[in-house]
């Protein structure tokens, strides 16, 4: 259930509203917007009179949502949400909101050289974020799963280097005192219904990159945002990287309309992944503008200074120079969409 509050609706009168609502057993979650403060009712509604509740002076409308999903509903929280990300230079890098965010760096860190050239290099061409996997999970188990802890203290390096704050992938729970210096934690798309990993994600305070599974629709995309949402991390990145169909020409199919439906039913922010989609690198800068026109507020590429001797996913990397060639077409197409890069 949704309750908007009137606006100019006296402090201390919603404070007792929501106290009132509180008692009825359910959680109330608030949400100040620029034109309306928005109290979200997460739990057992149907016992709660909405009409009794239209006849309070302080209520503009009462709305008994339909999705299953509460806390990641518009509806909940009308304004769109901005995920900010301190660097270590002082500054907030952003998504969400107006702001558009560019993940950029390889599939796996491979080597201090290797992190560190492709680091420097996405920094000078504009990117505002540095991925890399420390820990991979690869269909085979003979394929390199990444250098793990040692991979998380390249990233660290790295980041110290260019100032970029780090994404990377977490697999379990116990891991994330590993991901301490890691900025923004990323749940790859066999994980995303791993929901007792989504649930103490609940309680993590860091910014979660949410991808959605390769055979997930959007709904339960939204449905695992909400069991992180649930715990009280709002925190959330949604990411489209591709569904499977009967089509095996590229890795995956991308879902370019996922990005409007799910900016129309939600508020989090919405990035795409045009690298594991594909598979194919030279897709990629076309799938990256394509996914900034639907409406993305990012993309999360793969970046490689060598990708032939790539020891993970180089057929979908691209080099530097091809990257440094994206951002230029990023930005006008940034200025065109009213976004801020």
């Amino acid at each position: 259930m949704i309750i908007a509050i009137k606006r100019g609706s006296p402090a201390e009168e919603v404070i007792e509203f929501i106290a009132f609502l509180e008692k009825q057993g359910v959680k109330v979650h608030r949400s100040d917007g620029e034109e309306q403060t928005v109290l979200g009712l997460v739990g057992d509604t149907t016992k709660i009179d909405a009409d009794a509740l239209r006849a309070r002076h302080l209520v503009d409308k009462v709305i008994r949502v339909q999705e299953p999903y509460k806390m990641a509903n518009r509806s909940f929280h009308p304004d769109d949400t901005r995920i900010d990300v301190s660097t270590d230079g002082g500054g907030v890098k952003s998504i969400g909101g107006g702001f558009l965010g560019i993940i950029a760096g390889p599939c796996s860190v491979e080597s201090r050289e290797q992190i560190i050239a492709v680091a420097q290099s996405v920094k000078k061409s504009g990117a505002g974020f540095l991925r890399g996997g420390a820990f991979k999970p690869r269909t085979s188990p003979y394929s390199f799963q990444g250098l793990g802890c040692e991979g998380v203290n390249l990233l660290m390096e790295a980041k110290k280097e260019t100032g970029l704050p780090v994404v990377s992938e977490l697999m379990t729970i116990n891991q994330l005192e590993i991901f301490d210096g890691v900025d923004v934690i990323q749940i790859g798309a066999r994980n995303m219904q791993n929901f007792s990993l989504l649930r103490e994600l609940g309680h993590c305070c860091k910014p979660i990159l949410l991808k959605r599974g390769y055979a997930n629709t959007i709904t339960e995309l939204l449905m695992a945002a909400e069991y992180i949402m649930a715990g009280g991390n709002e925190r959330i990145i949604l990411c489209e990287r591709g569904i499977r169909s009967f089509d095996d020409y590229t890795r995956n199919t991308l879902d370019l309309a996922a990005v409007p439906i799910l900016k129309r039913h939600s508020h989090l922010p919405v990035i795409v992944d045009p690298s594991h989609s594909t598979g194919l690198s030279w897709m990629v800068p076309s799938m990256s503008k394509a996914a900034i026109a639907a409406g993305a507020d990012g993309i999360i590429v793969e970046v490689h200074n060598n990708p032939e001797k790539a020891l993970c996913d180089g057929e979908q990397s691209i080099t530097p120079d091809v990257f440094s060639d994206l951002m230029d077409t990023i930005r006008k197409y940034a200025v065109i969409e009213g976004k801020t890069l």
